[in-house]
């Protein structure tokens, strides 16, 4: 059985590693998992390439990441209600009438912050340094965690009325605003970074850094400006990316799968010498 991950730039990409982690410890040799380049507009021409046959074609899912969300998006010839809500799809399940589209970023980042924060952890009020389309997956997964306000900060405001629009169409209809970058935002519960780390400035970190929850989703550098400070409950962009595996793997394969090992792997791709508690 057949499995990649594809994007551009994909060289970088950890996915690889934790999904052939989990087909070594569920001891699956039948399945393989690679990464391949595809460029923006060219989804629809290499999906067509691997075949159309049901089931001689050995394979069965792949996982997108930028820039073809949307083009995934409009390729599946069916989704589940969270790829709607989102407007997105990273990942294509194989089936008999074609590729059904999902999106395990959402509930990826909700599974990371309960994880770190506790199952109990409920938010009323988030903010979100960045307005790009990781700012509506995270934007609408502190919404599924109960924030009512949810704070846009971004370098250019005037960019944010799609992700404004996206974060809005939650079921629970969250107030959504969007500020400057460099504004203060009081009363916050939990901030999610979507920046990378070189716009992680000293004056940014120390507004942000004190939030109970931080929620960083760069994971390289390790740990990230902001996370290396952080005093409370700290989310990374591993655990995010793990979890968001986890939830693919179990889509494509039907298995459960195997958490620690997956994120230990990741763990040891990254040289975090001390693993985190799974």
């Amino acid at each position: 059985m057949k499995c990649a991950v594809l994007g551009d730039p994909i060289d970088h990409s950890l996915s690889p590693t934790l999904h052939q982690a989990a087909y070594a410890e569920l001891e699956m040799s039948d399945w393989s998992y690679t990464s391949t380049r595809v460029q923006a507009g060219g989804l629809a021409k290499y999906v067509a390439d691997l075949g159309g046959d049901w089931p001689p074609s050995r394979w069965r899912g792949l996982s997108v990441t930028m820039p073809l969300k949307r083009e995934a998006y409009e390729l599946a010839r069916s989704m589940s209600p969270r790829a709607r809500l989102v407007g997105a799809v990273n990942t294509l399940v194989r089936s008999s009438h074609g590729w059904v589209g999902d999106n395990t970023d959402l509930p990826g980042a909700v599974a990371a912050i309960r994880e770190r924060a506790g199952e109990g952890f409920s938010c009323t009020s988030g903010a979100i340094l960045g307005a790009g389309a990781t700012a509506a997956s995270t934007g609408l997964a502190l919404a599924e965690l109960g924030a009512s306000r949810i704070t846009l900060l971004a370098r250019n405001p005037g960019a944010a009325g799609e992700t404004i629009e996206m974060i809005s169409r939650h079921p629970s209809k969250p107030v959504v605003s969007v500020l400057p970058l460099d504004s203060a935002v009081h009363g916050v519960d939990a901030v999610v970074s979507t920046v990378p780390a070189k716009a992680q400035t000293p004056d940014l970190i120390d507004r942000w850094a004190s939030t109970p929850v931080v929620f960083d989703v760069v994971y390289d550098p390790w740990p990230s400006p902001l996370l290396s400070v952080a005093p409370g409950v700290a989310v990374s962009g591993l655990d995010l990316l793990v979890h968001q595996a986890v939830l693919q793997f179990e889509l494509v394969t039907g298995r459960t799968a195997p958490l620690a090992a997956m994120r230990a792997a990741g763990e040891k791709a990254l040289g975090i010498l001390e693993p985190t508690p799974a």
